[in-house]
């Protein structure tokens, strides 16, 4: 990655997905495309991919879809976690002229059967027996689906409708020999207003909605990411590494990660779940990631323990974080905009003092702190819900450049987003070129523009609703504007969602954001769930960090039944009650709660809270494949106990 203007010809020409990708495969074609861990177990030993590898494997997927009798514009589907064939599923589907309906692993049977009807989808890629046991538990309701193509040569197949990936590539290359220019054929018969792919979107109540996205709103945001670089000074050079750990499913790694890896001749490494992050991270060396605020909430904390081992080296990296702070602010201009250019050296123009704290800090503090992001790490989007600004401030005082940016599935990911040369903390940036944004009477983001999406599918009931007369998109958001005179335009904050300010029984309107958001770096504290719909004040189901509680309590003596303990990816979801009602546990949450009071109105404090005995869960629908929660989902699954709080 490397600063300065390097931008081409071909990467601001719109053009359907297929041909980037046959531009691309072409053009990179020695190049590594794929990197990732064959087995888990194993993590440190490496397989990967070549472009020209890649364009073979897709080429073969995309033949032998052709052979079962696929059609232009037909729908296929693709559930599965990430990995290397989810994009050989992916752009074998968009290169054969049809369109991809992408279903989270994590939806229920029900929201999966729904998809798969809705979009009619013909075709189902899955990764593994996993896969294989929930499509049968239902295969009987879905009568549109043909066949599932397993990811995995080893999983056993039950019957006919199922079928090996390998399979399906023997079949593609035979049906490539009789029909030698069909895959050319097939991929530059798509134009750039066919639909691309369908993305279902999680609702908290009632069906999911499919989001119609065509190949120019698709490469329309592509295309407005790479003029943001550009803006931002800054640009990717091939066989950098990008880290992908956020869901494929969702479009913001899709898009913003893969899409853009692809076009650009970068390396995708495939981390094995967002719970490994860290020590992937220490794998694969990334040059940068898409990121949400709930997972560098976690690399934050990460950093902050490793650097404070003892009373002593804590001292050392409070005084270090105080040091990066005042330099920051320093550098701030009088709007409060910060310079974050990758060729800005924060240790030129400051006072000889500081100068000198601030190079002892870096080199006793942050240098140690920034490894535990590899040593390739450049910077990180962040976007799908609002960073926190004391994090923010947190990594930037550190020498840790985050991109904030904005947007929703509708609008193909950002419609917004913070440049390098201007970041402003706690904003969503400046609105991209690609789109226009404006402000209703109540503050809510309307938006209009190019990588818009073209309405849902099946629901025009939904379109007549998402829509003003003048085409503009309803985005639930309320934000406020923020002039820079220098570059003579706005940036926007998100002050709150509509539908998430929560209503005491006084009338006294509480924004659910701002009580949650307190404990992105608490010490005890992993996820608040504010409580305060019709009641007489605020309460909170928390779920703690139970790592770290159980260390600090071991270290007085007090030992829990570990058999209660259940692990996933090598982290601690669930424990005893033991535990849970231990006064000692709810001791170091009080610490927590009390210290986010302090930045709190007194009729938006937190009275009472609930302690979970588990994290909240994905698989029970309580939070988003982003990692947001879905509160309604969470407060009816710990009812009882909320009820018992409130008497």
């Amino acid at each position: 990655m490397q600063f300065g203007s390097k931008i081409s010809r071909e990467h601001l020409m719109l053009t359907t997905l297929p041909a980037m990708f046959n531009r691309s495969t072409n053009k990179y074609a020695d190049k590594r495309c794929q990197w990732y861990q064959p087995d888990f177990s194993k993590p440190h030993e490496l397989a990967s991919y070549t472009y020209g590898q890649v364009r073979v494997k897709v080429q073969d997927l995309a033949c032998g879809l052709m052979s079962l009798g696929l059609k232009p514009q037909d729908r296929v589907a693709i559930m599965s976690p990430n990995c290397p064939q989810w994009l050989w599923a992916d752009f074998s589907i968009l290169c054969s002229a049809a369109v991809t309906v992408p279903l989270y692993p994590s939806f229920s049977i029900q929201e999966m059967t729904f998809i798969i009807n809705d979009s009619g989808s013909k075709y189902l890629y899955v990764k593994d027996n996993a896969g294989i046991e929930k499509i049968l538990k239902s295969m009987s309701d879905m009568p549109l689906l043909e066949k599932v193509i397993v990811f995995d040569d080893e999983a056993q197949l039950p019957d006919e409708r199922f079928i090996h990936l390998k399979s399906l590539m023997e079949m593609g290359r035979k049906y490539a020999a009789k029909n030698r220019s069909q895959y050319i054929k097939s991929s530059e018969s798509c134009n750039l207003w066919d639909i691309a792919t369908i993305v279902y979107t999680s609702g908290t109540t009632g069906n999911p909605k499919g989001v119609v996205h065509t190949h120019y709103t698709f490469m329309s945001s592509a295309m407005g990411d790479i003029i943001n670089f550009f803006r931002g000074n800054y640009y990717f050079e091939p066989g950098d590494i990008n880290l992908c750990f956020l869901p494929l499913s969702h479009t913001y790694e899709r898009q913003c990660g893969q899409m853009l890896s692809l076009a650009t001749g970068q390396t995708i490494a495939y981390a094995q779940s967002p719970a490994t992050v860290l020590r992937d991270l220490q794998i694969f060396n990334p040059h940068w990631f898409c990121c949400v605020p709930r997972i560098f909430e976690r690399i934050y904390v990460a950093m902050r323990d490793s650097a404070s081992a003892s009373p002593e080296a804590q001292a050392a990296f409070e005084k270090a974080m105080a040091i990066g702070e005042k330099v920051m602010a320093y550098h701030s201009d009088d709007e409060g905009f910060l310079d974050l250019s990758l060729d800005k050296d924060f240790a030129q123009g400051l006072p000889e003092d500081l100068a000198r704290d601030y190079e002892r800090a870096q080199r006793t503090v942050f240098a140690k702190v920034r490894s535990l992001l590899g040593k390739n790490f450049v910077y990180a989007n962040s976007a799908s819900a609002s960073l926190p600004v004391h994090l923010f401030k947190a990594f930037a005082a550190m020498g840790i450049r985050v991109t904030e940016g904005y947007g929703l599935t509708e609008t193909m990911n950002a419609v917004s987003k913070n440049i390098m040369g201007a970041t402003l903390p706690g904003s969503i940036g400046r609105c991209k070129v690609t789109c226009e944004m404006k402000l209703a009477e109540d503050g809510e983001i309307l938006v209009r523009g190019d990588n818009l999406f073209v309405g849902y599918w099946n629901n025009p009931q939904a379109d007549a609703e998402a829509f003003t007369e003048d085409g503009f998109f309803h985005t639930g958001d309320i934000a406020v504007p923020i002039y820079n005179s220098t570059y003579q335009d706005y940036w926007y904050k998100i002050v709150d969602r509509k539908k998430m300010i929560m209503v005491l029984d006084t009338g006294k309107n509480v924004p659910r954001a701002k009580v949650e958001s307190r404990f992105t770096i608490a010490h005890y504290v992993e996820a608040v769930c504010a409580v305060a719909d019709d009641r007489k004040f605020v309460g909170a189901i928390v779920v703690p960090k139970f790592a770290a509680v159980i260390d600090q309590l071991a270290k007085e003596g007090i030992t829990f039944d570990e058999s209660q303990f259940v692990r996933q990816d090598g982290v601690i979801v669930k424990v005893g009650d033991d535990l849970v009602k231990h006064p000692a546990v709810r001791a170091l949450i009080d610490k927590d709660i009390e210290a986010a009071n302090k930045e709190l109105e007194e009729y938006e404090q937190i009275k009472k809270y609930i302690i979970s005995p588990r994290a909240f869960s994905l698989d029970l629908d309580e939070m988003t494949p982003t990692l947001k929660l879905k509160a309604r989902n969470i407060i009816n699954n710990f009812k009882d106990a909320v009820e018992e709080m409130y008497r």
